[in-house]
């Protein structure tokens, strides 16, 4: 599928707000794909910029089958727009498929369940697993590492659908901190072509390397509570009051900029393309303003030898669930 957009005509949002473009704040990723076998380079970037865009690393052909099973998916589950080519995944507008599979309801909480669909799009899902965890990516990471590299179990699976709110940004160190952090790398897999009218993803540039988000906000663990002051919020309810969401770093996206510093990156991504970034780095998603869904993945990888956070891995990993949770004394 190939998509085209007026960029001069479209203006790009995050959670609705508009984000600016100016070009003291706003620019393209660097493309590091000259570099692809060159592994002490790649680190030197990943090490300078917190993230590295190489296009093409992936085979087209299989980006194309995995995104066929996710798609064929979404239409047995009656997600797709009637009379529309599967693999196109133009989505249902989120308010009917929501009158069609449930009767009431709170309305923002079905669409956070189906923008985010790991167990019914990535399970036992052949060809993305292929894509994901084959020799391709394991290769590479092996390489970068200069060692054997191993991934996390659990797969991240997002299926924004259309005129839906991208992510707020945020670290992923928050998330997946308690072992690995140092060389634990985010993979972003466009499922297909991605133009900024379905709202690929962003990075804040050089966001890795800011000292009060890496010794503050990122070392915080979303599942952690306080033992004994059950009356306290845990830190999902805190920051949702503070900034209005779970994970925020600050209120808006160009607030978050002016507290950074940095460049907001993002492009038009094409199938085969993979950004990988560190898990200090600020990233979000913007909105995406099209008829489709936009079909993406985040996968995890660090060095074998190194421990992984145990919330991750396993046949079914407990993720934030009761098993995931840590009681502190505070």
């Amino acid at each position: 599928m190939t998509l085209t957009t007026d960029h001069a005509q479209l203006t790009l949002r995050v959670q609705g707000d508009e984000l600016s473009t100016a070009e003291p704040v706003f620019g393209e990723p660097r493309d590091s794909s000259d570099a692809l076998t060159d592994y002490r380079e790649l680190n030197r970037r990943m090490s300078e910029d917190g993230y590295l865009l190489l296009r093409g690393l992936l085979p087209a052909e299989q980006v194309r089958q995995a995104r066929g099973e996710v798609t064929r998916r979404l239409a047995e589950q009656g997600l797709l727009k009637p009379n529309t080519p599967p693999e196109e995944a133009v989505g249902l507008p989120v308010e009917e498929a929501r009158r069609q599979h449930e009767r009431g309801g709170d309305a923002s909480h079905y669409q956070r369940r189906i923008d985010f669909m790991p167990d019914q799009l990535a399970r036992n899902n052949a060809p993305l697993n292929e894509l994901l965890y084959g020799s391709t990516m394991m290769s590479f990471f092996g390489n970068f590492f200069g060692e054997p590299a191993k991934h996390f179990d659990f797969t991240w699976f997002r299926s924004t659908f259309p005129h839906s709110k991208g992510t707020r940004p945020h670290t992923d160190a928050i998330f997946m901190g308690r072992a690995e952090r140092e060389q634990l790398f985010t993979a972003w897999t466009p499922m297909g072509d991605i133009d900024r009218r379905q709202g690929g993803l962003l990075i804040l540039e050089g966001s890795h390397r800011h000292p009060g988000l890496r010794h503050g906000y990122s070392t915080t663990d979303v599942d952690a509570h306080c033992e004994n002051r059950p009356e306290q919020p845990d830190w999902w309810a805190r920051n949702r009051q503070t900034n209005g969401d779970d994970v925020a770093i600050g209120p808006d996206i160009n607030t978050i900029q002016e507290m950074v510093g940095g460049r907001w990156l993002t492009t038009d991504y094409a199938a085969g393309d993979v950004l990988i970034f560190s898990i200090f780095t600020v990233h979000g998603s913007l909105d995406n303003q099209s008829d489709h869904i936009r079909l993406s993945s985040d996968s995890r990888y660090q060095p074998a030898s190194k421990p992984a956070d145990a919330r991750w891995v396993g046949d079914n990993p407990p993720g934030h669930g009761d098993g995931g949770k840590r009681g502190l004394i505070c």
